[in-house]
């Protein structure tokens, strides 16, 4: 019988979380019944959302209960089938969370082109990093042609792509990443603008000199000091697609006054700014297809390029995924569990 490698939740986090929140163990796992697959995971994709997981707050999903696998997007190979859909071989797409081997019964599975070069692809750019970036931008963003774009975390997952979908739809694009070498990679590998680093003392002044014109879309997946150099900024009637508050996800309390809750819905009333929160696969999942079929073709075409920060071996998850809360990461992060 196998053994599976597997990272359970094992304390629940206050504040950041630390290598204690999280327990590895090794089990032995059963042969696929009727119905099921047998799953060896290629690589885990680690993503933000993880740690509001990790908390048992209210939220759009379910915590992870303490004890059980951590949840996470996958690309696996299947081992042994007793499924009528998939056979031995087969490259699948699903969730079977942080660990090496996975029991399926197929129905979150999405096969996968078995000559795919770079699989893991699929958990970045022609995944839900991507599907954000475009129906997030798109549809709540709407850009025209001459406006000026603002993304935060511009060298991450999602924010990368956001900026060149921008410039693909002829804007101006700002920034704002972690570091002068972020900085210069948004810039000269994917063409934005400029590109501002949020941890310059004088954030708010770079802002306003990169953005001369005001701000009609802001892609916001911070929160926090940038958000602040954002709202003044903000043109009357501009877009603001929320994705994600990485910024704010360990904090234990309000931040210190004074109180500034006012002025943002007055800010969005005076300037009519249309400001709107979205959870992907939950609104948009029906346009899947239109998505994957428009950003394949833009990274055949060379119109798309994508940066991975890959890591290896499962062990190493729990110390990768507090990096990437901590900025850490330069790219897409996922973890690399089989050579295959």
């Amino acid at each position: 019988m196998p053994i599976n490698h597997r990272i359970v939740l094992n304390s629940r986090p206050v504040g950041a979380p630390t290598l204690d929140n999280f327990r590895l163990e090794e089990a032995p796992i059963a042969a696929p019944a009727t119905g099921e697959v047998l799953l060896r995971t290629l690589f885990l994709s680690l993503d933000p959302y993880m740690r509001g997981r990790m908390s048992d707050g209210p939220s759009y999903a379910a915590p992870v209960a303490l004890g059980e696998v951590m949840v996470g997007s996958t690309i696996s190979r299947v081992e042994a089938s007793q499924h009528p859909d998939f056979k031995a071989g087969d490259l699948v797409l699903g969730q079977s969370g942080w660990q090496s081997l996975a029991l399926s019964n197929g129905k979150a599975l999405s096969k996968l082109d078995t000559a795919m070069t770079q699989p893991s692809l699929a958990l970045g750019v022609l995944g839900m990093p991507g599907f954000t970036a475009y129906m997030g931008l798109l549809d709540i963003g709407q850009p025209q042609a001459g406006e000026t774009v603002v993304v935060a975390a511009a060298s991450g997952a999602v924010g990368s792509v956001v900026g060149q979908i921008a410039k693909l739809k002829g804007c101006r694009v700002v920034g704002i990443a972690g570091g002068a070498e972020k900085c210069r990679y948004v810039v000269s590998e994917l063409g934005f603008d400029a590109c501002i680093d949020h941890r310059s003392p004088d954030l708010k002044q770079q802002l306003a000199a990169a953005c001369p014109k005001g701000i009609d879309v802001y892609f916001e997946n911070v929160g926090g000091a940038v958000f602040d150099a954002v709202l003044p900024l903000l043109n009357t009637r501009a877009r603001i697609p929320v994705c994600g508050l990485i910024a704010n996800y360990n904090d234990t309390a309000l931040p210190p006054g004074p109180d500034r809750l006012g002025l943002l819905p007055r800010t969005l009333l005076i300037k009519r700014i249309k400001m709107q929160g979205f959870i992907i696969f939950d609104d948009y999942a029906h346009h899947y297809g239109e998505f994957f079929g428009e950003m394949s073709q833009w990274l055949k075409d060379g119109k798309i390029k994508f940066r991975e920060d890959v890591v290896d071996g499962l062990e190493n998850a729990p110390q990768a995924f507090i990096g990437l809360l901590e900025g850490k990461n330069f790219g897409k992060l996922v973890v690399r569990l089989s050579n295959d």
